[in-house]
């Protein structure tokens, strides 16, 4: 007989297939609950999207800032009633905190808007722990405090110009020594009720509507919060928009998180049919609640090649702005390299519709006035200037040559229009300065001043490379026509503060606007000086064209009104109109419906980042 193993009894036998079951059932259990909580885990990890500015901010205030970048920024931390829809072409306008488009009068005077109830500002101590509606109340507010000489606003006289009656008297009284007083009731701007607003101008306004669009300079402030700040509202701005600030190293990095506390707003973009790429991404993103990423991060980088390489590897999702230095190698013949193709890189190419400009300071005794001399001065620098090398050395391509401030894409802008303002001719040039008595009278190869004294040009710049690479330029282009130039360099914000202080000789600046050609012929309007003015330029004829073509319809009438403004600009010669931008934006393969509309500065929340791409990348 062979031996066999000794067998348990069959309870105990019973006891441990129980104690199995049980620890395999646990198993299974404890298996179930972590997998849920894993996946859980990663839908909820944070999304974010990395960006760059190539230039510092200098904060967001709406009522105090006028750079491309702050406002950038404030336009997704501040709502006005109506936005650009993202995605439309041609742009179209809709509501934004608005219920629906303003009811308009015959005579394009009166304006009312009523609001969506139950929008709410982020939180934020003021308010105590209270969720704080938006109302009618703080869109009265806002605007007012353009209006306050206190804030010294860059848009006031842009707001101005749309002459909603009574604010102007308002200010007057504060100018002339009496507190600003924001609780008077006046006929132009008025809170009807809870969540109707009313707007009443002294003269008709056809297009009023398209300033109520911009929530960087009319978006929503709650008073109590202006107040509790006071002076330090730049750096603590509270808003209704769809992300809030979370963070601010200056001129470094700003960090901005989604607003827990924003309204319901889902995507719904119409996008042409003849772009395949904004097609796809509407249609993978319809329904999608907004924002869609979690927090926004944007580093101040300044120099080109640091950007650059930041992208490269990874380190931010999108590049705005292929740099000028690294055109050839990410877009040569302006189609997206292979290499970065392969990597599934996006490019997206489009017109900025905005100028690039220089501009005499007009009540600069060297190169400002209105006399031949010193018009021939102006008109000669402007006729000395090589765009066409410009733009292949220095913009390697990108841009296209400017013959007025009016930009391609906006409405005034007119193809066919020729000027002095794009013709490059230093013979010419010359030949106005010997006609006027610019010439060098002391032998020393430069060019004097009529009256015998050094003619020596004062150009402020940046300590960026672009801006190293411009001036190497306006060099070259002064010395082919022995005119003495030298460059004062400071910080952008140092320069724009100089500017609006009329303390600048000559300075470059970009500028874009709205949709329609008006906001390019306020850098010509004698009111605005010290804003949009930056030149201080001042004619009567000129404020005569440009309060005319405000007035009218647009049409051929209008039209005509700019054309006529356009050539006075040309004539006196306040600004060199040098080229329109055209950009290329690069995004990773994990960035999801990044477009732009050039017009829209909120673009951030219409952002999604596709978290599985980006981790296939990260491997």
């Amino acid at each position: 007989m062979t031996a066999s193993p000794p067998t348990l009894p069959s309870r105990l036998l019973r006891a441990a297939a129980l104690a199995l079951a049980l620890l395999a059932a646990l198993a299974l259990a404890l298996l179930a609950a972590l997998a849920p909580a894993r996946a859980a885990g990663e839908a909820d990890a944070p999304k974010v999207l990395r960006y760059s500015f190539r230039i510092a901010e200098t904060g967001f205030d709406p009522a105090q800032i006028s750079d491309l970048y702050s406002r950038t920024i404030a336009a997704n931390l501040f709502d006005a009633l109506y936005q650009w829809e993202f995605l439309a072409r041609p742009v179209r306008m809709r509501p934004c905190t608005a219920a629906a488009m303003p009811e308009v009068s015959d005579d394009f005077r009166t304006y009312t808007v009523r609001l969506r109830p139950g929008i709410h500002f982020a939180d934020d101590p003021v308010f105590k722990g209270r969720k704080r509606e938006l109302v009618a109340a703080d869109y009265v507010y806002a605007l007012k405090r353009h209006f306050d000489p206190r804030w010294k606003s860059p848009s006031y006289s842009t707001l101005n110009d749309t002459r909603m009656l009574g604010l102007d008297a308002l200010r007057a009284e504060a100018l002339a020594g009496k507190p600003f007083d924001y609780d008077r009731e006046v006929e132009g701007l008025r809170a009807l009720d809870r969540y109707t607003i009313q707007f009443r101008l002294a003269q008709p306004n056809p297009r009023f509507a398209q300033t109520l669009v911009d929530g960087a300079v009319v978006g929503a402030v709650a008073r109590e919060v202006v107040e509790a700040y006071g002076d330090r509202i730049m750096e603590h701005p509270v808003g209704t928009g769809p992300f809030r600030l979370a963070r601010w190293k200056r001129s470094s990095l700003i960090v901005l998180e989604k607003n827990p506390d924003y309204r319901d707003e889902f995507y719904d973009e119409q996008a042409p049919a003849d772009d395949p790429l904004a097609v796809a991404a509407a249609t993978r993103l319809k329904g999608r609640k907004l924002p869609m990423v979690d927090r926004v991060e944007v580093s101040i980088v300044e120099e080109n090649q640091p950007r650059w390489l930041a992208f490269l590897n990874g380190e931010h999702d999108v590049l705005e702005q292929v740099p000028e230095d690294f055109t050839y190698v990410a877009i040569p013949n302006n189609v997206l390299a292979p290499n970065l193709a392969r990597r599934g890189i996006q490019a997206l190419r489009y017109a900025r519709s905005d100028v690039s400009l220089s501009y005499f300071g007009m009540e600069n005794p060297v190169v400002g006035g209105y006399t031949p001399e010193r018009v021939a001065l102006r008109r000669a620098i402007a006729m000395a200037v090589n765009q066409d090398e410009e733009i292949r050395i220095v913009r390697r391509g990108q841009a296209i040559p400017a013959q007025s401030p009016i930009a391609p894409g906006v409405w005034g802008y007119d193809p066919a229009f020729r000027s002095e303002m794009g013709e490059f001719s230093r013979a010419r040039a010359q030949a106005l300065l010997d006609l006027h008595g610019y010439v060098d009278r002391d032998g020393d190869g430069w060019r004097d001043r009529p009256d015998g004294q050094p003619l020596v040009i004062e150009y402020a710049t940046q300590p960026d490379d672009f801006s190293r690479q411009l001036i190497t330029q306006w060099k070259k282009n002064m010395d082919a026509i022995r005119v003495r130039i030298e460059f004062r360099t400071a910080k952008w914000p140092e320069n724009l503060k100089a500017s609006r202080a009329g303390k600048l000789m000559m300075w470059g600046v970009g500028w874009s606007a709205g949709p329609d050609g008006e906001g390019f012929l306020s850098l010509g309007y004698g009111p605005s000086k010290g804003q949009s003015n930056h030149a201080r330029f001042e004619l009567a004829e000129f404020d005569r064209l440009y309060e005319l073509q405000k007035r009218l319809p647009d049409g051929p009438e209008r039209l005509a009104a700019m054309t006529k403004a356009k050539e006075l600009m040309v004539a006196y010669m306040p600004y060199k109109a040098h080229v329109h931008r055209i950009w290329t934006d690069l995004a990773q393969p994990w960035v999801v419906g990044y477009h732009r509309n050039v017009f829209l500065r909120e673009f951030w929340k219409f952002v999604d980042i596709d978290t599985a791409e980006l981790a296939k990348h990260a491997k």
